[in-house]
């Protein structure tokens, strides 16, 4: 452009020939000629009002070079074909889901040079780049109607929870209206995962959007029929069924159809758990990413909105919330010799009076309940680990009662609360079955288990060297002992002394301020 300038300024201002022009700009006679003709048919048109534009124009754009007749000397048509074959095996590895090891540019350069190929690498991405352009498609922009459409997707993760790397699925919810975002961790993305978190969601907003979207997800997808049917499952069923939304799929591998919820799954994972990715518990987890979406919310996004502010809009045009969906999955199991059920690799103990017998179990994402003759028998927090035994030592009170001896090894007393391990290894280990009989009578009054302790440790304090399960029941219910259960001397000569003793301690008891126990 200043070189096109400056000829035509030289030879129309200064007055100087296109030979000296030439030799002073150090460039053809014909090059200085073509431009001064062009430039004078340009002013000839403007100045006969032909086009008023025309010197205008053809001052501000640049030069124009004719690259018709040129011809590409090193990236010959062999050359192409060779890249190509590079390009449709990656095409192919993507596809068998080995993204991952797909070739760079780099290395088809590399592979061409070893191929005997002489040729740049800037040739090569050029061709490549250009080749990937061809290909690219035009994005629709969206209007969206408050309270219509929402979309929903899965991202993974992993979290130290309690000390253990754990593998964790966030179940995301973006608003295409607003773009309001709302996250929840679960342990697996499974169906049970999936009818939780619209339970939470719906339940959060107070509301129920007209529609969701979704991916070829397994929980929401049952089966293909055909290139484009699809079958809902009966999860996303019921949902549809219970909250009174439609839902709507995304065709495969067009992800940019939920772009919102799909900028999402990347933009909230890295602003929660960027920084901080450990965590005492998996409750601590789920407050911080709480904290971290309520956050992000009230932020205002590309399009100048705040999420939150576009949620109170969307308020009035949500439908009715109708109240929480119970989800659960229903399994008939039958109690092994140990009075567990198995469910996946996990086994979870019942009472010891069930063994061979059918018990209805209702399997929450964490919790189970076992129901037998349609009551409610125990409940378990659901394990995700695997080949892994929950037990509870209450359940197996009436066997120990009988085998007293099997108390102090065995897998129930290793998974007992720390309060009542506490009382057993400081009082009761070499007295198993007062110990036992003392967790019987804990059992029928409903003592918790830490004020099993505080009354051991209040006991001690005013017996110090005779600590007995009679002594404890006396405190925690002025009961001296269980029905049946009472203790006799074994020698006739010291019943008198014995029966002194023992009445002498338990009025001292019963006299003194209970009420300090609690």
């Amino acid at each position: 452009m200043d070189t096109k300038q400056e000829i035509a300024r030289r030879y129309f201002r200064e007055f100087d020939s296109a030979r000296k022009i030439a030799r002073d700009l150090q460039i053809s006679r014909k090059t200085v000629k073509k431009y001064l003709s062009v430039y004078g048919k340009s002013k000839a048109t403007t100045d006969s009002g032909l086009d008023t534009k025309a010197l205008q124009d053809y001052v501000s754009s640049p030069p124009i070079y004719d690259t018709q007749r040129r011809f590409k000397r090193k990236l010959t048509s062999e050359i192409e074909d060779m890249i190509n074959v590079q390009l449709e095996d990656n095409q192919r590895k993507r596809q068998e889901g080995l993204r991952k090891q797909v070739k760079r540019k780099i290395d088809i350069h590399e592979h061409l040079l070893k191929q005997g190929v002489k040729i740049g690498y800037t040739t090569v991405c050029n061709y490549i780049h250009d080749k990937e352009l061809r290909k690219q498609e035009a994005y629709i922009k969206q209007v969206y109607i408050p309270g219509e459409e929402c979309e929903f997707d899965w991202a993974e993760l992993k979290l130290m929870i309690g000390g253990i790397r754990r593998r964790l699925y966030l179940a995301v919810f973006t608003s295409s209206y607003g773009n309001y975002r709302y996250c929840k961790l679960y342990h697996r993305q499974d169906t049970l995962a999936f009818m939780e978190a619209h339970n939470e969601f719906f339940a959060h907003i107070g509301g129920v959007y007209q529609e969701m979207v979704y991916d070829n997800m397994r929980v929401a997808i049952k089966e293909f029929v055909g290139r484009s049917e699809k079958t809902p499952t009966d999860a996303l069923v019921n949902l549809s069924g219970w909250f009174q939304f439609r839902w709507r799929f995304c065709n495969a591998r067009r992800g940019n159809e939920k772009g919102h919820v799909e900028r999402s799954v990347e933009f909230v994972r890295r602003k929660a758990f960027c920084h901080i990715d450990s965590f005492d518990t998996l409750d601590a987890a789920q407050d911080h990413l709480l904290f971290i979406c309520n956050h992000l919310n009230s932020l205002p996004g590309s399009t100048n909105k705040v999420p939150l502010e576009s949620l109170q809009q969307e308020r009035s045009s949500l439908w009715n919330y109708p109240g929480p969906m119970d989800c659960f999955l229903t399994h008939q199991v039958k109690v092994d010799k140990y009075a567990t059920i198995c469910l996946g690799t996990n086994r979870y103990s019942v009472p010891d009076e069930l063994c061979s017998r059918m018990v209805e179990v209702k399997m929450y994402s964490n919790v189970l309940k076992m129901y037998y003759a349609h009551g409610l028998i125990c409940s378990h927090e659901r394990s995700y680990e695997k080949n892994k035994w929950v037990i509870a030592l209450d359940h197996y009170l009436k066997t120990l009662s009988r085998k007293p001896g099997a108390l102090h090894g065995s897998l129930a007393m290793d998974q007992a609360p720390q309060a009542v391990r506490e009382v057993y290894t400081r009082w009761f280990t070499n007295q198993p079955r007062d110990f036992i009989e003392l967790l019987q009578f804990c059992q029928q009054s409903q003592v918790p288990h830490q004020k099993l302790l505080e009354t051991a440790i209040y006991v001690s304090g005013i017996c110090p060297n005779n600590v007995t399960g009679e002594k404890i029941m006396v405190v925690l219910g002025n009961q001296p002992s269980l029905p049946g259960k009472s203790k006799e001397p074994q020698a006739s000569g010291e019943i008198e002394t014995f029966s002194n003793l023992q009445l002498e301690e338990i009025t001292r008891l019963m006299t003194l301020n209970i009420g300090e126990v609690a």
